[in-house]
């Protein structure tokens, strides 16, 4: 019997609610997973990255075949081209369906893919809208309108409407705020994060440890490790991860979530985001655990300040799932492919080599990338002021960052990777959806974390050889864009800042900054 229909699941689609298995005929149809080599080498994917993937598409195939699903399944090591739409031509060729079902892929390359592999070979393509996310990509183009600025805070707030979260009765926001978010930017104190219950980590079973040897043989010049591999690559234990993430850690989140120390990779965060990605867990289920835990305080506790579970950290959690995650995958889908050349600085700076390796005299990057070559994981604050900063005042180029970006993390897709690169990283888009760029100098590292302590370089100096590069960095970038920052109200302090500078102050500040900039290896 010919075969109706092909559904293509993606690797990061691993969810038995995924559209493109919905009303499959099991006598008529057949399901297509590829496991495709360029897809972890058209970025140098992070070692641990590319076996969590894997890890978890062999695992929900192995679901799909004890349900009797008709499965095509194609193996890393399985002959054939090297990439994924290659070796679905393949399968094509082989079963001849009368058409391609797929839902949405989570990047624009490989939907342009999939639609000129269908156009050229004449056969009808079905792309699904994604229903795992809580709002459709036309949804938000109807809600973007056609304004070049756009504000995640008017979004959340209609998310929060739309989906009746914390909200009371009167539909207006409990605690009469819609946002905590400056009761969530705590340093830990300066003895330290104390004890910090652990978080959910499962030891690799005979499937991910079969995974993880093929990827040390097929990428050994790879970079980052697989040595402490413990991600959930399943759903019964992204559901584990959720439950002990909610009972256990979620009350220290909101306080902490900015805070960074030496030899703390995950402080209190939820380590949430890679089985979210993976579609093991899906949004509305975390963010109703996360609300019914604090309902299911007495609601004199609730609404207290101090509460054991408090409204500020429920909040920033649902801020960040229900907010922000829906908004960067819209302005994804909105402004590609432009984003991906978006440059609005003009940088071009290659990356530094310590930048895969750690090797820097650095400490807050040797932290953070050392701890990322480990784990394949570093938090949002790690990301946007340590190393997205540093990006951002060197001048790298945004298509390196963002490739490294999309490499090294465990939980990186394009749709999210990509905007909070371009966006909130480096303001390559000028502020399409960010009201200023996040620049900082070594004096927010020393606040936020321990870093600075030991470090070969002072947060407090500007030049010479005891400057920490990112103060030197960071008054260069004043110095450059004084008209731009001054125009910007989010901004104009900055600029007054750095026009108190004598000339002769800022002539040292340029010498300085460029004989870093001419050696950045050495740094």
């Amino acid at each position: 019997m010919a075969v109706e229909s092909l559904r293509l699941v993606l690797g990061d689609q691993l969810s038995r609610d995924n559209p493109a298995l919905s009303g499959l005929d099991l006598e008529r149809d057949r399901v297509a997973m590829i496991e495709a080599p360029d897809e972890s080498t058209r970025v140098r994917s992070h070692k641990a990255r590319t076996a969590l993937f894997l890890s978890a598409m062999r695992h929900f195939a192995a679901d799909l075949r004890a349900e009797g699903v008709p499965l095509d399944y194609v193996a890393l090591d399985d002959a054939g081209p090297p990439t994924l739409p290659g070796r679905l031509e393949a399968l094509l060729d082989m079963l001849r369906p009368r058409e391609l079902v797929v839902c949405e892929p989570g990047e624009w390359r490989l939907l342009v893919a999939l639609q000129d592999l269908a156009a050229r070979r004449a056969l009808p393509l079905r792309v699904l809208p994604d229903t795992h996310f809580l709002c459709s990509t036309e949804d938000f183009a109807r809600w973007a309108g056609r304004g070049k600025a756009l504000r995640m805070e008017a979004f959340y707030r209609r998310m929060r409407v739309r989906h009746r979260v914390l909200l009371r009765d009167d539909g207006q926001p409990e605690g009469g705020r819609w946002n905590f978010d400056e009761d969530n930017r705590g340093a830990f104190p300066k003895s330290g994060p104390g004890a910090i219950p652990p978080p959910a980590r499962f030891e690799p079973d005979a499937t991910t440890r079969e995974v993880i040897a093929l990827v040390e043989r097929r990428f050994p010049d790879h970079p980052g490790s697989t040595a402490s591999f413990g991600w959930p690559v399943t759903r019964a234990q992204a559901l584990e991860a959720l439950a002990r993430f909610v009972g256990t850690r979620l009350a220290g989140f909101g306080r902490y979530q900015d805070a960074m120390w030496t030899g703390t990779p995950f402080g209190w965060h939820a380590l949430l985001a890679s089985s979210l990605n993976l579609k093991l867990l899906d949004p509305r289920e975390v963010v109703g655990a996360v609300e019914r835990a604090w309902r299911a305080q007495p609601a004199a506790e609730r609404d207290a300040d101090r509460a054991p579970l408090s409204l500020a950290t429920v909040e920033g959690f649902v801020r960040q799932v229900l907010g922000w995650r829906e908004f960067v995958r819209g302005v994804y889908w909105l402004d590609m492919p432009g984003m991906a050349d978006a440059n609005h600085f003009g940088a071009t700076r290659p990356l530094p080599a310590w930048w895969w390796r750690a090797d820097t005299r650095m400490a807050c990057l040797r932290e953070t990338i050392g701890q990322t070559m480990r784990e394949g994981y570093a938090h949002h604050i790690q990301r946007l002021m340590v190393t997205g900063n540093f990006a951002l005042l060197a001048g790298l180029a945004p298509r390196e960052v963002a490739a490294w970006y999309l490499a090294v993390y465990v939980d990186a897709v394009e749709w999210v990777e990509l905007p909070n690169v371009a966006g909130m990283a480096l303001y390559a888009n000028g502020g399409r959806f960010t009201t200023k760029p996040y620049a900082a100098s070594g004096a927010y590292v020393k606040r936020m974390s321990d870093y600075c302590r030991g470090c070969a370089y002072s947060p407090e100096v500007r030049t010479g050889p005891r400057a920490c590069p990112m103060t030197t960095l960071y008054w260069r970038f004043l110095d450059a864009h004084e008209s731009e920052l001054a125009a910007n109200p989010r901004t104009a302090l900055m600029a007054r800042n750095v026009a108190r500078l004598s000339a002769d102050e800022r002539a040292a500040i340029r010498d300085w900054g460029e004989r870093l900039l001419a050696d950045l290896d050495r740094v």
